[in-house]
C-alpha cells in the first residue's frame, strides 16, 4: 500500500489539473466482475457465509491453480469458544480486515481469541476477495453497513460484544463502537486513524480523475490473501474513514477498554500521532498500547514497548502488516510459503529475494547496505500480544476512565 500511495500523492498536483477519464486495463484483475457482494440481505451468519462463498465462486479471478484454497482464505469464518461450559457463548468479537486484505488477516488471532473464550467472527468487506477492480465503485458506507449488520447478528448470540480491526478495519471498528454503547471494547492492530501522507485527504478528489495508478503485471500477482493492486477509489474510501475517526476523536474520548498495537516504523501510518491519540483520547485505565520501536523492552503505565530490531530473527524493523501473524503461520510465518519481495528496494535486491537467497525482514521501504529486505509478515512477539489481550479482556472493568 505505501509505495502505491506515495506515488499517488506525488501525482496528485498534476492529475488534479486534468479532466478526462483514464482507460482501465483490459485484464480481468482490472475489470469489475458482474456479481454482487452480499451486504445486508441475510438473516444469520450462516446465510452470510453461504452467500459470500457463492459470490466468491462467481466473481473471483484466481491467481493460483487452487481455487478452493483461495476461496477459503477470503471467506469469512466463525470459531466457537474453546473455553466455554455454558450453553451459549458469553462474549463474542467481530474482526474486520484492512484495505485490500481478507479474513485471512485473522488466521492466527482468531484461534487465539477462541482459546480465550470468544465466539470469533470475521467479515469480508464489499469490494474485497474477488478482484481489485471490484473496489472501483465501492463506498466506505458499504463497509460500515456490512459491519453494522454483523454487529447486530453478533448481539443476538452473545452477552458481550467486542470489535477488532486491522488498519482500515480498525477505523471501521472504532466508528461502530463509538456509536454503539453495546460494544464493550476494542482490539486495534495498526489502526489507520492517520496516514503518514499529508495529502491523503485529497484522494477522494483524485479518484474522480484517475481510476488506477499502478497495475502490476498479472503474471506477477500470486498472493491469494490480499490484493496486489488498488484503484484510487480504495484509497479514497480509506481517507473518508480516517477523516471520520479523527473528527469523532476530536470531540469525544473512548472510555472502554482498548488494546492497540502499533509499530514506530509503520510505512503507511503516522503512528506517533496515533500513539498520542491513544494516550489522550482512549482513557480507560486498563487499556494497553503495545509499541514496537527503537527503545528497550519495558512496561510503563499503559504501554508495553518491544524492540523492533531483532537480529536473531533477521528483523530490522517491525512492519504494518506483520503484527497480525504468528511466526508459525504457514503462509506468512518464518517458514511461510509467501515471501513479499516487493519491498521498496532495488530490482537486484528484489530478484535475489525471489530467488530464495537469505533476506532480512522490515517494513516497506527500509534499506540497509549489504542486506536484502523482504516485507516482515510475522510478529515475533505474537504470544506476548495475545497474552496482553487476554489480561485486558478477561477482567471485569469496573474502574472509571482516566481524567
Amino acid at each position: 500500500m505505501s509505495k502505491t500511495l506515495r506515488q499517488l500523492m506525488a501525482a496528485t498536483a498534476s492529475v488534479l489539473l486534468l479532466a478526462g477519464c483514464q482507460q482501465s486495463p483490459s485484464h480481468p484483475l482490472y475489470t469489475p466482475s458482474s456479481a454482487t457482494a452480499p451486504v445486508a440481505d441475510y438473516d444469520t451468519f450462516n446465510q452470510y457465509l453461504q452467500q459470500t462463498e457463492q459470490y466468491l465462486a462467481q466473481s473471483r479471478y484466481f491467481v493460483t491453480k487452487d481455487p478452493a484454497v483461495e476461496i477459503k482464505a477470503n471467506l469469512p469464518f466463525e470459531l466457537q469458544p474453546q473455553k466455554n461450559n455454558e450453553k451459549a457463548p458469553r462474549k463474542g468479537i467481530l474482526l474486520i480486515h484492512g484495505l485490500g486484505d481478507s479474513p485471512w488477516s485473522f488466521s492466527d488471532i482468531g484461534p487465539a481469541l477462541a482459546a480465550q473464550g470468544f465466539l470469533v467472527r470475521t467479515v469480508l468487506l464489499p469490494g474485497h476477495g474477488s478482484r481489485p477492480a471490484d473496489m472501483i465503485e465501492v463506498s466506505h458506507i458499504d463497509w460500515q453497513t456490512q459491519v453494522d449488520k454483523q454487529v447486530a447478528l453478533l448481539k443476538a448470540d452473545v452477552d458481550e460484544v467486542y470489535l477488532g480491526g486491522f488498519s482500515t478495519g480498525g477505523n471501521l471498528a472504532y466508528l461502530a463502537a463509538a456509536q454503539d454503547s453495546a460494544v464493550q471494547g476494542l482490539m486495534l492492530f495498526s489502526p489507520g486513524f492517520k496516514s503518514d501522507e499529508p495529502l491523503a485527504r485529497l484522494t477522494p478528489l483524485l479518484a474522480i480523475f484517475k481510476e488506477w495508478l499502478l497495475t502490476p503485471a498479472p503474471e506477477r500477482v500470486t498472493n491469494y490473501a490480499r490484493y496486489s493492486a488498488m484503484p484510487t477509489n480504495g484509497f479514497a474510501q480509506y481517507a473518508h474513514t480516517s477523516s471520520a475517526v479523527l473528527a469523532q476523536l476530536d470531540q469525544h474520548r473512548y472510555e472502554k477498554p482498548v488494546v492497540m498495537v502499533l509499530t514506530e516504523h509503520d510505512s503507511v501510518l503516522d503512528t506517533r500521532e496515533i500513539r498520542t491519540l491513544f494516550n489522550r483520547r482512549f482513557s480507560h485505565p486498563d487499556s494497553r498500547l503495545i509499541w514496537f520501536g527503537t527503545e528497550a523492552a519495558k512496561v510503563h503505565e499503559r504501554t508495553r514497548t518491544i524492540p523492533g530490531y531483532q537480529p536473531e530473527l533477521r528483523i530490522s524493523t517491525m512492519s504494518h502488516m506483520g503484527l497480525l501473524f504468528s511466526p508459525g503461520n504457514h503462509y506468512y510465518g518464518i517458514h511461510g510459503s509467501e515471501r513479499l519481495c516487493n519491498n521498496g528496494q532495488s530490482e537486484a535486491g528484489e530478484q535475489a529475494c525471489r530467488e530464495g537467497k537469505e533476506v532480512w525482514y522490515s517494513a516497506w521501504g527500509y534499506q540497509e547496505a549489504g542486506k536484502v529486505h523482504a516485507r516482515l509478515t510475522f510478529n515475533p512477539a505474537f504470544d506476548v500480544m495475545m497474552e496482553d489481550i487476554r489480561q485486558v479482556f478477561s477482567k471485569p472493568h469496573q474502574r472509571t476512565a482516566l481524567e
